[in-house]
């Protein structure tokens, strides 16, 4: 997320080269949204706290959380701020009127009650693969996120199976400051070739997972579905062998509902 308090010049040179007029642009809402982004996983802030991390004058800050909280997106208590749940709403909306999010939580739900473990599917937005669907077995303890649950595309499983399917200038751009860049460049070529990715480790350390995509009915990728869960629970033989196969059969039947 661009920090639009640091160099304002350059934000406003990088607007215009995707085609936006000053004009058109509100800098109001952008940072509105950029307060809402700003909060981590249950956190509290404070006005300072906002100010430091997103690089804006504490003012300016103000007087979105002011809005925020009157629009019941934003709570208050003393000094602190945090989301509120109609924040969800805005995914809601997203996830009721994309119909591969409805098509694909069934069969996370199907998969995960079949094999016993945690099953998401994702598509890219912007470095990440963002899971648009997930479902875990009924356990004690629910390991993992949610619906909107971010991982880093280039060291899942989940975003190389996405990220070989994108043009190679594409691919290009995203390697361009990655330390290693020809080591994930060939763990993504790989995950093209094969039709499918794994990955241990690198998202979370004892954790590995499977992904394979899924293609509408003309071929094109338009998601990746995965199995993820601790090395402990299963070893990379069983998630090479009955958990791809799952995947790969699912994705299969999935493929003519998917126009």
């Amino acid at each position: 997320m661009a920090r639009l308090g640091l160099d304002d010049a350059q934000v406003r040179r990088d607007r215009q080269l995707d085609g936006i007029a000053p004009a058109d642009f509100s800098e109001a809402l952008a940072r509105g949204v950029a307060v809402l982004r700003a909060f981590g996983e249950g956190e509290r802030l404070t006005l300072a706290d906002l100010a430091r991390r997103l690089g804006l004058p504490r003012a300016t800050v103000r007087r979105a959380v002011v809005t925020l909280v009157h629009l019941g997106y934003v709570a208050a208590e003393g000094r602190t701020f945090a989301l509120t749940p109609r924040v969800l709403e805005l995914a809601a909306t997203f996830l009721r009127a994309n119909p591969v999010s409805t098509i694909l939580q069934p069969a996370c739900e199907r998969v995960a009650a079949e094999l016993g473990e945690a099953c998401a599917a994702a598509v890219l937005d912007g470095g990440d693969a963002v899971m648009i669907a997930r479902a875990v077995p009924h356990q004690l303890l629910a390991v993992g996120h949610g619906v909107g649950y971010r991982v880093p595309a280039l060291h899942s499983a989940l975003g190389r199976v996405l990220l070989a399917n994108l043009p190679e200038s594409a691919l290009d751009a995203r390697l361009a400051a990655v330390p290693e860049p020809e080591r994930i460049r060939a763990a993504v070529a790989s995950a093209g070739a094969r039709g499918w990715a794994y990955v241990a480790h690198e998202v979370e350390p004892g954790f590995h997972s499977v992904a394979v995509p899924v293609r509408r009915w003309d071929g094109s990728v338009i998601a990746a579905l995965n199995i993820g869960c601790g090395v402990s629970r299963r070893d990379r033989e069983s998630m090479l062998g009955e958990v791809l196969d799952r995947l790969r059969s699912t994705t299969d039947e999935l493929r003519e509902q998917l126009i």
